[in-house]
């Protein structure tokens, strides 16, 4: 990870704005997924025994919400659209057993990778949940918005934690994209149907 780089003053944040320094690689998963996955694992074993943030109870904002909503530590209202696949996914969710820790819930797009050099994991954004539900987020954005080969979905079917992670996944990403939009926007049947072919291709294996 960059280190984290102070001001003239000293001071780590600036007008609500950090900065660090700058490492050359180029993000953007596609075709990179097991580099991604790896530097993830990686990151997460060095977190193990991290103790838990206590800001995390003190956040509000659209992806907290949604991460709550997913584990089911609270319910959330969505736009019109999303509330069939939400509604599916919340129906096939079941209690699943795992060790929570600090982990990195937004790897896909945050891993800069260059040839030669190691893995850079760039954009920390805190949660402490299961590194497999991180990994899980992975899969389920790629399934959403990349090139996910079909391959990664399959890969650890034997763990049966796995899926139920999945669902978790594809709830916090749905919630949080309702969230991020607002009640007036419309997600038309588009988004709708990527959720439910998601939903289905999890339910799959």
């Amino acid at each position: 990870m960059p280190r984290p780089l102070r001001s003239a003053d000293g001071d780590a944040v600036v007008h609500g704005w950090t900065a660090a320094e700058f490492l050359d690689g180029r993000t953007g998963p596609q075709r990179q997924w097991s580099g991604v996955l790896a530097a993830g694992r990686a990151l997460h074993a060095a977190l193990r025994e991290e103790p838990r943030p206590d800001f995390l109870d003190r956040r509000t904002h659209p992806w907290a919400v949604a991460d709550r909503v997913a584990w089911g530590e609270r319910e959330s209202d969505v736009v019109a659209e999303l509330a069939e696949p939400l509604a599916l996914l919340l129906s096939r969710r079941r209690p699943v057993e795992a060790t929570a820790q600090l982990v990195h819930g937004d790897l896909a797009g945050n891993v800069l990778l260059a040839p030669g050099r190691d893995p850079v994991v760039i954009d920390f954004t805190p949660y402490w949940r299961p590194p497999l539900y991180a990994e899980a987020v992975v899969i389920v954005d790629g399934l959403l918005w990349y090139d996910l080969p079909p391959g990664l979905l399959a890969a650890g079917a034997g763990d049966p934690r796995r899926r139920q992670m999945l669902i978790r996944a594809l709830i916090f990403r749905l919630v949080a994209l309702s969230g991020l939009a607002g009640p007036s926007w419309s997600a038309g049947e588009k988004e709708a149907a990527r959720f439910l072919t998601v939903a289905e291709a999890i339910e799959r294996g």
